[in-house]
């Protein structure tokens, strides 16, 4: 299947942009899976998701990476997670085609308001640490969640991961967004890992395009990150924000369309 140029251009460009998005908070699964179906329409979805995950491995890894030079990463919590991960993604990219969109959306759509609600009204969440106690119970929690729940969530649906992630580690773990984004991005990249295992041994990775997209990506994890290093939690509680209401609006529409 080929692309025109302007389309081409187009989704490179979103390839970029999207991994600025899930080098800060997450969640550029919104942008860039539905602008690959929106350039190709007649890719089957499962390659879509395969394509998408080919980039987003790229550029969550590079972010991984930027971020373990440059901060801190607890890595008591994020490395079992991200083991974890990789096989929790990797069966719900097994079982992602027998899951109806209409089954999913209204759960996401109540997680991601809730999310806003906690966020607005714990205006110190995630801007610097918490002060919580580490119990060995608070890390098998966090790994559960991050490594099991989350995971298994990226390998079915996707959209919103990364952002999930840095909650998870925010609440649980007191980090702060900056830490808490450095822990998604290796978890992240887990999950991507294990899910895009999947999609290559069933045939639906369009190659050539994912690893153009790839290069786009890392590009725009590498800015992200170290801006977001540079600039601090409170933007990255911004642009989370952000992120979660446009992740709200998308889902809430397809919803309506759907209804």
């Amino acid at each position: 299947m080929d692309l025109d140029p302007l389309s081409l251009t187009t989704l490179l460009a979103v390839a970029a942009m999207a991994g600025w998005v899930d080098a800060v908070v997450g969640g550029g699964g919104l942008l860039l899976l539905p602008a690959l179906l929106v350039a190709a329409p007649g890719v089957p979805v499962a390659t879509a998701l395969g394509t998408n995950k080919l980039a987003a491995i790229a550029g969550t890894s590079t972010a991984a990476v930027t971020y373990a030079r440059r901060t801190r990463v607890d890595w008591v919590v994020a490395g079992p997670s991200a083991v974890l991960a990789v096989c929790c993604a990797g069966l719900g990219a097994a079982l992602a085609g027998s899951v109806p969109a209409g089954a999913y959306r209204p759960v996401v759509l109540v997680v991601l308001v809730s999310v806003v609600v906690f966020v607005v009204s714990r205006p110190r969440l995630g801007v610097v640490a918490q002060p919580v106690r580490r119990t060995r119970l608070r890390v098998v929690v966090a790994v559960a969640v991050a490594g099991v729940g989350i995971a298994l969530y990226d390998g079915l649906i996707g959209p919103g991961t990364g952002t999930f992630l840095v909650l998870a580690f925010t609440a649980l773990v007191g980090a702060d967004f900056v830490h808490g984004s450095a822990m998604a991005k290796v978890v992240n990249a887990g999950t991507n890992l294990g899910a895009l295992v999947v999609f290559a041994a069933t045939g639906h990775v369009w190659w050539l395009l994912g690893a153009a997209m790839a290069v786009c990506n890392v590009a725009g994890a590498m800015l992200g990150a170290r801006m977001a290093l540079r600039r601090g939690a409170g933007f990255v509680r911004v642009v989370l924000l952000v992120v979660v209401l446009a992740l709200v609006a998308k889902l809430g529409w397809d919803q309506w369309r759907a209804g």
